[in-house]
């Protein structure tokens, strides 16, 4: 019991801590539009962290220069600059970097409007933060940068993964486990689609404090049920998961329209993201899953008063992370 309580005394301090710097997460954004041979009009979307702009600058070629001046705004939570660049030659071949990227936790976005309408979207991070410009780019490419930022939003979105793993706990069976997954799939692909088409707009502070107190109610009704209290929320976990799904899926939106994408990128960003985040959440819930039956199977023992324990942990964690949500308003 000592080493289970250490556990999740861990596990407080290490998802507290990342939700600390769960802002950081969000990525930047960086649009290079072709507006005649080799000139271009640049916009850079940078996150910011309560009033301080993230230290993050564009490194175009050595050939490029500036030929108007960087206009600054401030939107929200990012910092916006646009201004104007000539390359000789032009920028096929040639790499663009984000300076400042490999200090941070943040990943960003690249996005090239050639002079003939082909785009290519690439995806850089701090451990390799340069891009080289395809002369000829492809929609594949496109398709893949959302798809891996969808498995990364859900991998390294841990609220969203604990909610995921208290409902798990939750359910006592394979056929409610599907129904339940299925539930929270098709709930915040709802949500997700009507934020990230702009259809739905809602300030993305408190959601998040929202989607903190949703995991916290999932952990109070895993104590009621092992207590033996089986209410509807038990019985039907689905309800609870589609419920709290279309919540889950204005976070999914929000990440995905803070980006800033042009409307003509929603639609293929839209359902690649999504399958990104499908793929990421039932890899997570197979793991889970094996872990479970491997212990089960072990131990071969009744090991309910872990499953309250855990339970306990994850209402610690989402209360304080609730906490901190809302004092960040």
């Amino acid at each position: 019991m000592t080493r289970l309580l250490a556990v999740i005394a861990f596990l407080v301090t290490f998802l507290a801590g990342h939700n600390a710097i769960g802002h950081e997460l969000r990525p930047g954004y960086l649009e290079v539009t072709e507006t005649s041979p080799n000139s271009y009009d640049l916009l850079f979307k940078v996150p910011t962290n309560g009033q301080l702009r993230l230290p993050l600058f564009v490194a175009l070629p050595e050939e490029c220069i500036e030929t108007s001046p960087i206009v600054s705004s401030r939107i929200d939570t990012a910092d916006i600059s646009r201004w104007k660049s000539a390359c000789t030659d032009g920028l096929a071949g040639k790499e663009i970097a984000i300076d400042g990227l490999s200090a941070t936790y943040t990943d960003a976005l690249i996005r090239i409007v050639n002079l003939d309408g082909t785009v290519q979207t690439s995806r850089i991070t701090p451990d390799n933060p340069i891009v080289l410009v395809a002369a000829s780019p492809s929609a594949g490419e496109t398709a893949y940068t959302y798809f891996i930022l969808g498995v990364d939003h859900i991998i390294f979105g841990f609220d969203h993964l604990l909610f995921v793993f208290a409902l798990l706990l939750l359910i006592g069976d394979l056929r409610s486990l599907f129904l339940t997954i299925t539930a929270f799939t098709v709930a915040h692909s709802i949500t997700l689609a009507l934020a990230a088409l702009g259809w739905s707009s809602v300030p993305q502070p408190p959601v998040e404090a929202l989607i903190a107190l949703s995991i916290c109610f999932v952990a109070a009704e895993i104590v009621r049920k092992e207590r033996g209290i089986i209410d509807f929320t038990a019985s039907h976990p689905w309800s609870v998961a589609f419920l709290f799904g279309l919540l889950h899926g204005l976070g999914f939106g929000g990440a995905l329209r803070e980006l800033g994408l042009p409307q003509k990128d929603v639609p293929l960003a839209l359902l690649t993201f999504n399958l990104g985040v499908e793929v990421g959440q039932l890899l997570f819930v197979a793991v889970v899953v094996t872990i479970g039956l491997g212990i089960k199977k072990l131990f071969n023992a009744e090991l309910s008063w872990k499953r309250s324990l855990l339970a306990y942990g994850i209402g610690i964690v989402s209360a304080t992370w609730f906490v901190q949500r809302i004092f960040s308003f």
